[in-house]
């Protein structure tokens, strides 16, 4: 695969020229801007299939190629787009079988964006004809840089085309009618289908409830999704270009699992909108949530550094309030991103669109077109800040802990009905188990079942359950061999088609591991609390609170109310060479703060540089090539902090020694070991 490698950190946005081609002085001025602003790289034509191909068959890139020029004069790279994320109106009025159709059988009108259907022959007919023609004409461009695939891929459609396709993948999934009306347990309420054409997408005026058929079909739509995404990459090769591919994603998305898209990536990159100052009392709790955002997408990366495709400089128009960035929180975001690996800061949008949806959008032009202004002026100094960070770009986000998240596993859970269909609040409890992490300043890596997991010293895998991937044998593997392990209540209960395990649970052998045999669940009401006392400390207990027996773990708390009081409910075993916890109910945060505190003291997993990481502060480490690092500190509170080092580092960007990082409110530090 083509390595996509800058010597840069790329600073720019989404920038749509041709909605102003009736505007040249626009044009003009949006060049003197970018300029201003420190951009080096814009994105193009991501909507732009009506100015490149008007008519059918009739293409026009010649204003594509002077914007390009004239960028490439002024030293802003292209990342440009293929335009298949809003098809034209000629074709969507022509060719009814690119429109999608939605769950409840009705196809759409013409219009919106991100509505085409994947399967349809003429769509990715008229895709590959595009891409081809782009390629030719600008892949070895010079200041073409990289390849966008379209944009934040994401639907589902259920025509006879897709039906028809979903049957033929799952014949070659299960082979024979027998085999999936077993693995579906369709004989339940005599569901049992006796031939392939009786089988559709599951939709609300049909068949609804078989799991593994609803868990089937959302793993069909992220294999469509990344076939048609294969398809738009292999027109671009056959036109000629062999630039490397990105597409950008939207973090926890529950749409796709894009776990599956990393190998059709050559860089992950992914679009980021926290709420910024909302009305959570907590104002931890965005920061602490993007941080694990970044961490999925950097994940699905394998590690390697990410772009930060599109952000705000100011705020949405979308959300039910969108409120502005407060002073300080524009750089402070962006920086956050590049703590936590990624190579560019790039906004949606460069220059408020004048009419449509998306006029009062963010971005770093306002209608005025005046440089003078709050939000321009904060993405300058953004921008004259990145370039003095150059020497980050590239380096990696090392890490000793690995927390699961896994996109099939989510499905799966939310699907089921039972144990608690008022909310199951798997994403919630992922965040709940990353945060501690992210206060004490541990870098964690965000792994799905599919991945490595060898390399750890610490794999947390909360609510994991669904086991499927051999992911099982991995984690016995890893304990077994030294690691130590921490799994939670509702575990190892299905297999990879949603088949409840024969025999003890957690299956696959994991009870074994944890010395734990599950044997019940018990579902609170959201006005209901059990508790536990763990050294000394009492804690609540919500939400699901499973019943354990012991074969060989140690309990280190039992329950504290009801029936099961005096069982288990939390657990340690030791395993070969390692050691496996069970946490055998949902805990507030007070506890697992307490808990991973311990353990990132036992393994010694806490950052060296500091005595300790203040409330409100945010401390990431990346590290080049050559074993140079890079510490990120970042206050996220309204009062300025003062953070003892250790042993004294060097200011990034001044190059002044350092025995403390000084932050002010909303401000951020970077500190290397070497002097600059």
């Amino acid at each position: 695969m083509p390595v996509f490698s800058h010597a840069a950190m790329l600073h720019g946005a989404d920038y749509n020229p041709d909605q102003w081609l009736d505007y040249p002085d626009v044009l003009e001025a949006d060049l003197e801007l970018m300029e201003k602003a420190g951009v080096n790289c814009v994105s193009l034509g991501i909507f732009a299939w009506a100015r490149l191909e008007p008519r059918e068959g009739q293409y026009d890139f010649a204003w594509m190629r002077e914007i390009v020029d004239k960028l490439r004069g002024r030293g802003v790279y292209t990342i440009l787009a293929t335009p298949t994320a809003a098809k034209p109106n000629w074709m969507s009025e022509k060719y009814e079988e690119v429109r999608r159709v939605d769950k409840n059988g009705r196809r759409d009108m013409s219009g919106g964006r991100h509505n085409h259907c994947y399967t349809s022959p003429v769509y990715r007919e008229k895709t590959a004809k595009i891409n081809a023609a782009l390629a030719g004409e600008f892949g070895s461009h010079p200041g073409v840089i990289l390849w966008h695939i379209s944009n934040e891929y994401g639907g589902e459609c259920y025509c006879p085309l897709c039906a028809e396709a979903f049957r033929a993948w799952l014949r070659e999934k299960y082979g024979t009618l027998e085999r999936l009306n077993h693995e579906w347990w369709s004989h339940f309420w005599s569901h049992t289908f006796t031939e392939w054409e009786h089988i559709h997408p599951p939709m609300p005026h049909g068949e609804m409830c078989i799991n593994g058929h609803c868990l089937d079909w959302k793993r069909f739509v992220t294999r469509q999704t990344a076939d048609f995404m294969k398809a738009e990459v292999a027109a671009l090769r056959e036109g000629g270009s062999a630039l490397p591919v990105t597409a950008n994603l939207m973090g926890f998305y529950n749409g796709l699992d894009y776990f599956k898209f990393a190998p059709l990536l050559d860089i992950v990159s992914w679009d980021n909108y926290p709420t910024w100052h909302d009305e959570n009392p907590d104002e931890l709790a965005v920061p602490a949530f993007t941080a694990l955002t970044h961490d999925l997408m950097r994940g699905v990366g394998d590690g390697k550094p990410f772009l930060l495709m599109e952000s705000t400089p100011s705020m949405t128009n979308w959300k039910p309030t969108s409120r502005p960035k407060r002073p300080g929180m524009h750089m402070l975001s962006s920086m956050q991103a590049l703590a936590h690996g990624s190579d560019s800061v790039q906004y949606f949008q460069w220059r408020k669109s004048r009419g449509s949806c998306e006029k009062f959008h963010g971005a770093v032009v306002d209608h005025c077109g005046r440089s003078d202004h709050r939000v321009f002026t904060d993405v300058a100094r953004l921008g004259a800040r990145l370039q003095g960070l150059s020497a980050v770009t590239g380096s990696r986000v090392p890490a000793r802990v690995a927390l699961v998240y896994d996109w099939e596993n989510r499905w799966a859970l939310e699907g089921a009905q039972g144990p608690r269909n008022m909310g199951i609040h798997y994403l919630e409890t992922l965040a709940e188990h990353h945060r501690p992490f992210w206060e004490m300043g541990i870098n964690t890596d965000v792994r799905d079942m599919s991945g490595d997991i060898s390399g750890y010293d610490l794999v947390i895998a909360p609510m994991l359950y669904m086991y499927r991937a051999g992911f099982a044998r991995k984690l016995a593997a890893f304990t077994r061999g030294g690691g130590t392990l921490v799994g939670t209540y509702w575990s190892g209960v299905v297999n990879e088609n949603d088949l409840c395990y024969l025999g003890p649970r957690p299956g696959e052998g994991m009870a074994e591991v944890f010395g734990v045999r599950a044997e019940e669940i018990d579902s609170l009401y959201d006005s209901q609390r059990n508790s536990f006392t763990y050294e000394g400390e009492s804690y609540r207990l919500s939400e699901l609170c499973e019943l354990v027996a012991t074969e060989g773990a140690e309990p280190l708390a039992v329950y504290g109310q009801d029936f099961y009081a005096g069982r288990p409910a939390l657990t340690r075993c030791g395993h070969g060479k390692g050691t496996a916890y069970y946490i055998a109910a949902k805990p507030e945060a007070r506890f697992l703060k307490a808990f991973y505190a311990r353990l990132a003291d036992t393994l010694n997993l806490r950052p060296p540089i500091v005595p300790a990481v203040p409330c409100g502060v945010e401390l990431t480490r990346r590290k080049a090539e050559g074993g140079r690092e890079y510490w990120f500190f970042q206050n996220f509170t309204r009062e300025g902090i003062s953070v003892e080092l250790r042993f004294p580092l060097y200011n990034a960007e001044t190059g002044e020694e350092a025995s403390r990082a000084e932050l002010k409110p909303y401000e951020s530090g970077v500190y290397t070991d070497t002097a600059p």
